[in-house]
């Protein structure tokens, strides 16, 4: 009996030791916290830049029906500035906000705003076509066409802003191993793709034929976009995010003047917007 105890006993004590060192090994070599997405919650803020493709701007009223084409347009950039961080001036210059949770280690969903700027270029001459009352442009067409230099005939920006309320379903991968990096946990790379869809929410600044100039939120029509990017995580929550993003955005229903389903504008276009964001990402 004595020896069968003793075969038995050292059995024992041989799990137990193998037991404790694997747990020692992994307390000293835990899982990184950055290895794991799912249940992680992301929010970040930044800035952009935009491009966007010529236009044919469809004008409608009481007693005119238009349409000027291949209408030229920019952005309205603020660089470097103070009001990126001012909660009082924050929506002056083009902005981009966005939250979102990831459903697993590699998708997530998120809800955002994109804040881009859009400004007709008034130094320009367009083709027009339609009925249009004489006594405010008829000077200033010449060969169906029109031009824009005269502020009191058209003015026409999105410029606070052009806002691009949208949800987005994206995936994320690990690329650090590509770059050699030794612990993720303080400095990770990560590829990010995706697709997106919302509503366009902008405050047009407009004047239409000597008519008081307007500027309210309306809502205007929809966007779709998609986009890829960079994320830099340094210290396991805080990222710098660089996006490219290109869409389709219908809007039908612009307001131009006070005169609320009276007078308004229609125009679709594509746009091209470059974001940096800096933003944080946390367990829940």
């Amino acid at each position: 009996m004595l020896p069968n105890f003793k075969i038995q006993l050292m059995v024992l004590l041989g799990l137990l030791v193998q037991t404790m060192a694997a747990q020692e090994t992994t307390t000293s070599n835990p899982a990184k916290y950055t290895a794991h997405n799912k249940g992680k919650f992301y929010v970040f803020w930044g800035g952009n830049r935009d491009g966007f493709t010529k236009s044919d701007i469809h004008f409608t009223g009481e007693n005119y029906d238009f349409t000027i084409y291949d209408v030229e347009a920019v952005d309205k950039p603020k660089g470097w500035h103070t009001d990126y961080i001012n909660p009082g001036r924050m929506t002056i210059p083009q902005t981009n906000f966005r939250m979102g949770y990831y459903i697993n280690d590699h998708y997530n969903i998120s809800l955002g705003l994109d804040h881009m700027k859009y400004v007709m270029v008034q130094n320009q001459t367009v083709k027009i076509d339609g009925n249009y009352p004489a006594t405010y442009i008829g000077n200033q067409i010449n060969n169906g066409q029109v031009d824009l230099t005269d502020e009191n005939f058209l003015t026409f920006e999105h410029t606070d802003g052009l806002n691009y309320i949208n949800s987005e379903f994206c995936r994320v991968d690990d690329i650090s191993h590509l770059f050699k990096l030794p612990n993720t946990d303080k400095f990770q790379i990560n590829l990010t793709e995706g697709v997106g869809a919302g509503i366009l929410y902008p405050k047009t600044n407009a004047k239409l034929m000597n008519q008081e100039r307007h500027d309210d939120f309306h809502v205007a029509g929809y966007g779709i976009n998609i986009k890829a990017g960079l994320n830099f995580t340094f210290y396991k929550y805080f990222f710098i995010q660089t996006e490219m993003k290109a869409g389709y955005i219908n809007m039908n229903s612009i307001q131009t003047t006070y005169r609320e389903g009276i007078d308004k504008a229609s125009q679709k276009f594509n746009f091209l917007e470059t974001v940096i964001a800096f933003g944080g990402i946390f367990k829940i």
